[in-house]
């Protein structure tokens, strides 16, 4: 009996799914999960940076089917499953959890993303991992040149970085992702997975909304996290400035406890194995 889960990833996706389901995986590392992406650089993402021990690549959610057994059980990450497609999946797992109506909706790795005394970089922005439609790159090219550091989306486009040094105090490479989290002071993000990350290691992060993604307000507003929604680089900015100055208090960061879960799949594991005579 395996512990599979699917992350829906992608170039014109990011890796926000990555994210949750590598810290999943790390919490439920005594049952030797796989992580199943829809890109295999997502994969080598999680493995690379977020500890992950194993991956593989399977493009869609129905391909699940392909590497799976009867039995198996599955977390999944993805909007690409209907009714039908969930209730086949129940009859064919033992146990089967999605992410957020399963699982608390703040999924940090809190080993990795420990707390930071003494922040080494006042402020980073981090538009996310993916910007497929060039969004971030049409509001930075008419932009001036800005006194942030910006760390760079593991899916931007090769050449990009060269505009962005025009524009920023500094450009980080997208590998350094998890010590950038980790040291920067104020961070403003449009991904809300990361400013969870942030808050988790004691940092102050503020979401300014994309126009193509989708955000849980209910949430945002329950942490108190700070957001901007304006329509150029330079208004994000000062908007960024003018909250940093008076941060305000971030409510009570509830993340998520496995022990309910992972008690529920070594009591399967357990009696799969009675089951099958090899314990």
């Amino acid at each position: 009996m395996q512990v599979y889960l699917y992350a829906k990833s992608g170039h014109a996706i990011g890796l926000e799914a990555t994210k949750r389901c590598a810290t999943i995986a790390n919490a439920l590392k005594e049952f030797n999960p796989i992580l199943c992406t829809s890109d295999f650089r997502a994969g080598a993402f999680a493995k690379d940076l977020l500890a992950v021990k194993k991956y593989v690549n399977i493009d869609v959610v129905r391909n699940l089917y392909n590497i799976m057994e009867k039995r198996d059980i599955l977390v999944l990450d993805t909007d690409e499953t209907n009714e039908l497609m969930k209730k086949d999946m129940k009859e064919f797992c033992t146990l089967l959890y999605t992410v957020a109506e399963d699982t608390s909706k703040i999924l940090v790795d809190e080993t990795i993303y420990t707390k930071v005394k003494n922040p080494s970089i006042e402020k980073t922005i981090f538009f996310g991992d993916d910007d497929y439609n060039n969004l971030f790159l049409d509001l930075v090219t008419n932009s001036s040149k800005y006194d942030i550091d910006l760390l760079m989306g593991h899916y931007f486009f090769l050449g990009n970085e060269k505009i962005f040094t025009e524009h920023f105090s500094n450009v980080i490479d997208e590998e350094e992702y998890v010590e950038t989290i980790q040291n920067s002071k104020y961070l403003l993000t449009a991904s809300l997975q990361t400013a969870l990350e942030s808050i988790s290691c004691g940092n102050k992060p503020v979401i300014f909304k994309r126009e193509d993604k989708k955000y849980d307000d209910k949430l945002i507003e329950e942490l108190n996290i700070p957001t901007i929604s304006k329509d150029t680089l330079e208004e994000i900015l000062k908007s960024f400035d003018e909250i940093i100055l008076d941060y305000p208090e971030l409510c009570e960061f509830k993340n998520m406890n496995f022990e309910n879960i992972k008690e529920e799949i070594k009591i399967k594991t357990e009696e799969f194995a009675r089951i099958m005579g090899t314990k």
